[in-house]
């Protein structure tokens, strides 16, 4: 198993115990706060590139124009909060989620407090004592997992520099 699978696998258990002794957890389908409040870009590594590039590629081709054109966007937007170029509005979910990074799989959990990254309405349900066994996540501790998977950019980079029509069948 290579190392970012590894991750994948680590966190999803960690997340699926949380919702098994949380069966009110508020992160699920339609839920994409977090989506819609990005502080930046996000940034990812050379092997969670790859991995959402797979996802991307497997995308029918007006979806993928859309992504592009909402990236495009993106690199250009200034303002804060963000809103994902990956999230289906509509629907609230990730287009891709099978292949989200690993900031996505970490749901509310990844965790830079000076920077706000975090959820406000799962650290309200913390507060209030209904979910006080909840173990926020580490964000150094992901990131130092992470260094190992090549370098790190931008998604609109990753995505400025990738030809679609060269990973597709």
């Amino acid at each position: 198993m290579n190392t970012l699978t590894q991750i994948h696998t680590d966190i999803d258990a960690r997340v699926q115990a949380i919702r098994d002794d949380n069966l009110d957890w508020l992160c699920g389908l339609g839920c994409d706060g977090c989506c819609h409040r990005l502080a930046e870009i996000p940034r990812l590594t050379a092997a969670e590139w790859d991995w959402l590039r797979e996802g991307l590629a497997a995308l029918p081709p007006e979806q993928l124009r859309e992504i592009g054109q909402n990236i495009a966007a993106l690199a250009e937007q200034s303002s804060r909060p963000i809103i994902c170029p990956l999230l289906d509005q509509s629907a609230g979910a990730c287009k891709v989620y099978v292949h989200r990074p690993v900031a996505c799989r970490t749901y509310g959990f990844y965790v830079q407090r000076d920077q706000g990254l975090y959820c406000k309405d799962i650290e309200s349900r913390v507060a209030g004592g209904s979910w006080a066994e909840v173990v926020w996540g580490n964000q150094d501790a992901v990131d130092h997992r992470l260094s190992s998977l090549g370098e790190t950019c931008d998604l609109t980079e990753w995505f400025a520099d990738w030809k679609p029509n060269e990973d597709m069948p």
